[in-house]
């Protein structure tokens, strides 16, 4: 059995290792080597994450993805959750999450095969509920936000997001450069729509000139 740990932030401004120190010493009491650490910065609401399912590809039946908190995996909805879920039991990997105790019991194999399953159901109950519980978390902070700009939008206060020059000019010298989309939001780890952004303001500059 690996021990496979995950870790992830939702913005570039936020440090995804921030945990890293809390699931080794919860490997490390229970003499347990973490195999490989996957951080990655992306929304817990989307499945586009690669490092994820790179953990996923790269573990094997009865090893264990170890996270701090069950919303690091999913602020799924419904649908998609029951996807990544399925994925996960197909490749046989236990899901193993700081804040939810009942699943500590998968991090061992000294238990005999009807308390695991016993465990392995209640488990699966538990992860289900967190992540309800972390999905609508995710759609209540996602309404008060956008009710928050309406009403700045409503009092002439609200300015958007600022432009962030030093990495839009970054990404315009790579388009100039000739490198593809992809690679750009690789080492930029920006978003598709921003390369797209600063394409069509290059391309309007070109016109105009």
């Amino acid at each position: 059995m690996l021990i496979h740990a995950y870790l992830r932030a939702s913005t570039q401004e936020q440090d995804a290792n921030r945990a890293r120190a809390a699931l080794k010493a919860f490997a490390d009491q229970r003499g347990l080597r973490i195999a490989g650490y996957y951080a990655e910065n992306e929304s817990g609401a989307s499945l586009k994450r690669p490092e994820l399912f790179k953990l996923i590809d790269n573990a094997e039946r009865g090893d264990v993805l170890l996270l701090e908190q069950v919303d690091r995996l999913s602020r799924l909805n419904a649908e998609d959750w029951e996807a990544l879920k399925a994925t996960i039991k197909a490749k046989g990997v236990r899901i193993v999450a700081l804040d939810l105790p009942t699943s500590w019991t998968m991090a061992t194999t000294t238990v005999d095969a009807f308390t695991a399953r016993m465990f392995e159901a209640i488990n699966d109950m538990m992860l289900d509920m967190l992540a309800a519980i972390a999905r609508k978390d995710y759609e209540d902070r996602r309404r008060r936000q956008a009710e928050g700009i309406e009403k700045a939008k409503d009092a002439g206060l609200y300015k958007g997001r600022p432009e962030d020059a030093k990495r839009n000019a970054a990404i315009a010298t790579l388009l100039r450069e000739g490198k593809s989309w992809s690679q750009i939001q690789d080492l930029t780890k920006c978003a598709r729509a921003t390369v797209a952004a600063v394409s069509k303001k290059l391309k309007e500059e070109a016109s105009a000139a």
